[in-house]
């Protein structure tokens, strides 16, 4: 093998790794900050309107507030240590993966890549990782739903829940919602990701253009602010289209009565019965509390990413 495509090997290597750290690190960030916001959107979207543990909230600010006085802090942040690990896997995983496949995708660069490939290479990345880290999102969604109305034992936390699981339902009950968490990874990723690389695309061309420099410099020309814009209108676009699934798949994660029933059988179960009792708005239930969590978050993450990129790219060529 010669020298040459050794040093190329190894250079991959490097960067999807770098990729993995960025992605990381942007994903711990953006938890740390909107937690809260997640907690208030998973309750109002398996509230369904019948016999339910969980309190009747108005709005988002009354049930911040209402969480806030009956549960204090630790309601607020109810399942954060799973949505800490969840987040920053799912981030360090799903920036690995797509570097890779982009990269299979360009014939190690030499081709610039279509939408067609960004939407492709977004795909399987998400299918991946959804397979991944299902187990971990099942354990979130329960730890947030757990309130002082709970009438079964509470999880006392990340460890506690997986034990009681495995023990009282079996490793399958691991990955219930896996098949709308499927479609929500896929179709979420590759609609985010998508957007995101063809609006930079625009935004580069626009800003080397104006200040008359070559495709080669384009990258040094985006600021935090063009990352936040980024992330957050492709975040939108994305919310909007793919939110149902979230809903059936935190439907689907409930935890089952005493009697060992899950309130929903299946996918198809939840839709039939969303349509019937709540019709569409049933399938946007806490769509508010998730745009004021993941537009800004999403801002934050690709801000984190890819100023962290930048920064291992400059200590490698330092070094």
């Amino acid at each position: 093998m010669s020298e040459s495509k050794l040093k190329s090997q190894s250079q991959s290597g490097r960067w999807q790794w770098e990729n993995a750290t960025a992605g990381a690190i942007a994903g711990f960030a953006t938890v740390a900050a909107m937690h809260p916001l997640d907690v208030v959107r998973t309750r109002f979207q398996v509230n369904d309107g019948r016999v339910s543990n969980l309190p009747t909230y108005k709005n988002t600010a009354h049930a911040i507030l209402t969480i806030a006085r009956l549960e204090g802090l630790r309601g607020l942040y109810a399942g954060f240590s799973p949505a800490v690990l969840g987040s920053t896997l799912s981030w360090g995983l799903y920036f690995f993966f797509y570097s890779r496949a982009k990269q299979r995708y360009s014939k190690n660069g030499e081709e610039k890549l279509s939408p067609g490939h960004h939407l492709a290479s977004a795909a399987e990345a998400g299918g991946l990782v959804c397979l991944c880290t299902n187990p971990v999102w099942l354990v979130k969604t329960r730890l947030q739903l757990q309130t002082p109305l709970h009438q079964t034992r509470p999880y006392s936390g990340l460890y506690d829940a997986f034990t009681t699981i495995l023990k009282e339902e079996g490793w399958r009950s691991l990955y219930r919602g896996i098949v709308p968490g499927l479609f929500l990874q896929v179709s979420h990723g590759a609609i985010q990701f998508t957007a995101y690389e063809e609006l930079r695309k625009v935004i580069v061309d626009f800003k080397s253009k104006q200040r008359k420099k070559n495709a080669d410099g384009a990258d040094n020309l985006l600021n935090s602010v063009d990352y936040a814009i980024l992330g957050g209108s492709s975040k939108i676009a994305a919310i909007l289209l793919t939110y149902p699934f979230q809903v059936i798949r935190a439907r689907l994660q409930q935890r089952p009565s005493s009697g060992g029933i899950p309130r929903y059988m299946d996918s198809w179960h939840v839709v039939r019965e969303a349509a019937r009792f709540e019709g569409l708005r049933g399938f946007y239930k806490g769509i508010t509390p998730n745009l004021l969590k993941n537009v800004p978050a999403s801002s934050i993450t690709f801000i984190v990413y890819e100023n962290v990129i930048n920064f291992l790219h400059k200590s490698r060529k330092a070094n």
